[in-house]
């Protein structure tokens, strides 16, 4: 929550700049910056199966070797690759129906987003702390330091320098690599004594392998941070569109604001859920699971309650427009429920994934979301409902979503899953040796 907070903080300053500076920066971070970290985050997920796995097998030294070769140097040509999204994100963007005003603006601040993108290193360094049951040094690095020099900086960059809209992006920058710093400097510092023992040649071996198992990993959480995004896009084709897109944007990011804390549960229990099986426990990992999807539903609920209360007053933490707040208390039911689904599916998501079943979760998203939501999001705004009713039927595509892998949860033999992570951890080991 600390580190997406620093992304909400640079919207809420750009918002009280004006509906425009609110529009350009909403677009950049949860449309731009949200399809390039989803592809990043999705294949560091990799990560962590193959280091949690390690780390409950006490291959402690694998760790290390999962780190180098098989995160920075993937993902650093991959982030390269997703350049063009932020060098040219004004002229796509006017393809896709936005005006020029917003679409050159989004433009501008993409560009001096690009040190933002190439934070890379903080997925894997995350991935590989958390794996290791270290997660108080994430949260002390991005909570106690980079949110409170974050909220500092760009309230001296906004309102004492009025550096304006690229003041925000700027000190985005600086903030999230503060915390790679941070981070990196305990990972080969000596925090992790057991597991980091130096830069080695190996790291160049066994990309591809790594490579197409990162890919699916990928796909999947590009295709459900994408779903929602689909609701921005449209918004472009709507009358008063900068308010449109404001409001929409100030959904998008309660939500993804909301959603860190059942991807907290998903990452504790995707930890969890590795280490056992690494360890060959399988009802360790099954008992993990039940757990963590208690929690998050009543964590879910209790977050509907809230927005389905207070949302007018949320709406005013990023916008001082009344036409905003209006439009976005129309949406705010959508929202809650919207919530409440999101609070459960990441969990099992996690769990699948963890579990080696990345391509199978892919085919899930593809089919939930694209064949059933977007289609009946289309035919709900085909029947004049508008964005409502695109909304509504995206939503329908999330409950088939959880559905089908509650059913995949339910089915799935832990002890098998056990006897492959074990496999898999000691044919690694014989073949790093």
């Amino acid at each position: 929550m600390a580190m997406l907070s620093m992304t909400v903080i640079t919207q809420a300053f750009a918002g009280h700049l004006g509906d425009l500076n609110l529009a350009a920066i909403s677009i950049a971070t949860t449309v731009i910056i949200s399809i390039a970290f989803g592809i990043l985050l999705g294949m560091a997920s990799e990560l962590e199966t193959l280091c949690g796995q390690a780390y409950g097998a006490k291959q402690y030294h694998m760790l290390g070797v999962y780190l180098q070769r098989r995160s920075w140097i993937v993902l650093f040509i991959c982030c390269i690759l997703l350049l063009p999204l932020f060098i040219f994100a004004a002229p796509v963007l006017k393809l896709m129906g936005q005006p020029t005003n917003v679409a050159d603006q989004t433009g501008l601040v993409a560009i001096w987003l690009i040190p933002f993108h190439l934070s890379l290193p903080y997925f894997t360094l995350q991935k590989f702390i958390q794996s290791q049951l270290k997660t108080a040094v994430i949260a002390w690095v991005s909570a106690k330091t980079q949110l409170a020099v974050h909220l500092l900086i760009s309230w001296v960059f906004v309102y004492k320098l009025g550096v304006g809209v690229v003041g925000t992006a700027i000190t985005l920058d600086f903030s999230w690599w503060l915390t790679v710093v941070g981070l990196f400097v305990y990972a080969v510092g000596g925090g992790c004594p057991l597991s980091w023992t130096g830069f080695f040649a190996q790291a160049f071996f066994e990309l591809w392998d790594f490579f197409k198992l990162a890919l699916a990993s990928g796909v999947m959480v590009f295709l459900e941070n994408f779903y929602y995004i689909i609701l921005i896009i449209v918004s472009g084709y709507l009358h008063n569109i900068e308010t449109a897109i404001g409001a929409l944007s100030i959904c998008i990011s309660i939500s993804a604001w909301e959603s860190m804390i059942p991807l907290g549960f998903l990452a504790a229990t995707g930890v969890r859920v590795a280490n056992e099986l690494g360890a060959g426990n399988a009802n360790g990992a099954k008992f993990a699971t039940i757990v963590s999807l208690i929690t998050s539903l009543a964590v879910g609920f209790f977050f509907w309650s809230i927005i389905m209360a207070f949302h007018e007053a949320l709406a005013m933490i990023f916008t001082s427009s009344s036409y905003v707040i209006t439009m976005f208390n129309q949406f705010s039911t959508l929202l809650a429920f919207t919530i409440l689904l999101n609070c459960i599916q990441p969990v099992l998501s996690g769990v699948a994934v963890r579990s080696g079943r990345q391509g199978v979760v892919a085919f899930v998203n593809i089919g939930s979301y694209y064949l059933v939501g977007v289609t009946l999001g289309v035919f709900f705004g085909w029947l004049q409902f508008g964005i409502k009713g695109i909304w509504a039927g995206m939503i329908c595509g999330t409950v088939v979503q959880t559905l089908i892998l509650v059913i995949i949860t339910i089915k799935c033999n832990w002890e098998i899953e056990a006897q492959k992570a074990r496999s898999h951890i000691s044919n690694a080991t014989a073949s790093y040796q």
